[in-house]
């Protein structure tokens, strides 16, 4: 079992910067693929951004690419997503994410693990 716990949500102006943290405990962190998916009220969840486990193959949705990077420092098994020129639109709770398996993509159910979720507001 992993359990993860995301921090750092906030609300942040239109072209601010705001940097999420995914603390994960239980088994090795490191053994795990991760990511982020989102999900704005009224929308269904949607992918953000994944990484291997060795990090050399990272994955990101179109809309976040060249805004958002994401990061993992196995030793404090914590991953981050750093949001940078954020939008309205990225309004949304984000979620943590692992699995096994080494997947990258976009469906959420090959997904194992999930944190509680965070909010992230940005206002216009």
């Amino acid at each position: 079992q992993v359990q993860l716990v995301e921090s750092g949500g906030g609300l942040v102006q239109a072209g601010g910067s705001l940097t999420l943290s995914c603390a994960g405990s239980g088994r090795t962190f490191s053994s795990y693929a991760m990511g982020w998916f989102r999900q704005a009220p009224g929308k269904e969840r949607e992918f953000v951004a994944a990484f291997s486990r060795s990090t050399s193959r990272t994955a990101y949705a179109d809309s976040v690419k060249g805004r958002f990077s994401i990061s993992r420092d196995n030793a404090k098994n914590t991953q981050y997503l750093q949001m940078n020129s954020l939008k309205p639109e990225d309004t949304a709770v984000y979620y943590c994410v692992a699995n096994y398996l080494g997947y990258l993509g976009s469906d959420l159910r090959k997904y194992d693990y999930w944190g509680q979720g965070t909010q992230v507001t940005v206002s216009s």
